[in-house]
């Protein structure tokens, strides 16, 4: 085992962007690297695998501190709460010598006063996901947008998910002449391949038709990830195709969700209420934060993916679909516009319904089109997405790293 000791750190949940950092921690684990986590929350019933059944140790610190105040301050309440990690690192008697972290960069200089190293991964910058408000909230998001661009560059290496969030990136922190580098995020082939695929009827608690064909969309209970278009493709779909074609069709939502965000929680019922007014409730499937087991079912099982945020900073579930090989329609923006060729490995639509369903049709009408793009997609992630390339980068640029500092 390498001598040398890394910690991540961040809210361990089930997101793509925690999915990236326990895919890190594998891929430098794999590499002889001592890895753990440290974190400010995780529950073990809303987690991956890796996180709870010992793979990767996990240390929880500062849980206690609040996340917001009076349903606000939800940046601050984050930032103090990172600091509060960053500052348990720095006095572990067994300090790790290297640091990756995401999400929130203002631990970085805590870590810097100790850490040899420091690598910081950007999503995307935490300024541009702050909701809109009025003169209050821009005067509160000053000092914060400052500080995160000022931290942000004191990484010593800092990456991006894709060419998409580092042109963001460079936008927004016009004061960095940093060039951040792209790391793509992939998936841990191994666990999609030993995972043994259960029944579809045992995850749904129901049965559909032999012949059924399954959309399926997996994304947090979010507006910002747009699920409603799921819903409102289903119902044109109801109007354009043949009786006996729509018999055949449903549709799967696969949603993160936690109780502890307000937004999960209204959301799942706006879902529902929206399915309920557009009289697609019979048709379509809600399952709330699905272990990773049923996750990797649903997709074996599903026939398309939908995929429908805009402007996407990556997407990680689109990769999944092209490793299983299923095609993928998703939105013609962000992320996926790196990751989905479109023609080719399924569809990029410009988000409205009708396109959306167009496509859907297409694809219903002409089965083979389905596995061709599927072949094809599974060939796709392979070439440019595996595993194997995530980790030879990453654990390329750690070592040129720690050897840079040695020398």
């Amino acid at each position: 085992m390498n001598a040398n000791r890394d910690k991540w750190k961040q809210d361990l949940g089930i997101g793509g962007a925690e999915r990236l950092v326990v895919d890190a921690a594998l891929a430098l684990k794999k590499n002889g690297h001592d890895v753990s986590f440290v974190t400010t929350h995780h529950d073990p019933d809303h987690c991956f695998l890796e996180t709870k059944d010992g793979t990767i140790p996990v240390t929880v610190v500062g849980n206690w501190l609040p996340r917001h105040i009076l349903g606000k301050f939800f940046a601050l309440c984050a930032y103090i709460r990172m600091v509060y990690a960053a500052t348990y690192i720095i006095f572990l008697k067994n300090r790790p010598e290297l640091v990756f972290c995401d999400l929130v960069s203002v631990c970085i200089p805590i870590l810097r006063l100790c850490i040899p190293h420091v690598v910081f991964y950007c999503h995307h910058p935490d300024q541009l996901l702050s909701m809109p408000g009025g003169c209050c909230k821009a005067l509160y998001r000053i000092p914060l947008n400052y500080l995160e661009e000022i931290t942000t560059g004191m990484a010593h290496k800092i990456f991006v998910n894709s060419i998409y969030t580092r042109n963001v990136f460079k936008s927004t922190f016009k004061k960095l002449c940093i060039e951040p580098e792209v790391l793509y995020p992939s998936i841990n082939t191994d666990f999609f391949d030993k995972t043994r695929i259960i029944l579809l009827e045992r995850v749904l608690d129901k049965k559909l038709p032999d012949d059924s064909i399954i959309l399926l969309s997996i994304n947090r209970y979010e507006r910002k990830k747009n699920l409603s278009l799921a819903i409102e493709t289903l119902a044109y779909l109801k109007n354009s195709l043949t009786e006996q074609e729509y018999k055949r069709l449903y549709l799967i939502m696969a949603g993160g969700y936690d109780k502890r965000v307000e937004e999960n929680v209204e959301h799942y019922l706006e879902l529902i209420g929206l399915s309920d007014e557009l009289h697609v409730t019979d048709k379509v499937i809600f399952l709330r934060s699905p272990s990773d087991i049923y996750k990797v079912s649903l997709l074996k099982h599903c026939d398309i993916l939908i995929y429908t945020p805009h402007n996407e900073h990556f997407g990680i579930v689109p990769l999944e679909a092209m490793y299983i090989g299923k095609p993928v329609i998703a939105h013609n923006s962000g992320g996926p516009m790196e990751s989905v060729i479109d023609k080719v490995t399924g569809y990029l639509v410009n988000g409205s319904s009708k396109e959306f369903a167009e496509k859907i049709k297409i694809l219903i009408k002409e089965p083979s089109l389905v596995e061709t793009f599927g072949k094809a997609g599974r060939e796709r992630f392979l070439a440019t997405f595996s595993f194997t390339a995530f980790s030879t980068q990453l654990s390329k640029a750690v070592d040129e790293l720690i050897n840079f500092k040695k020398d």
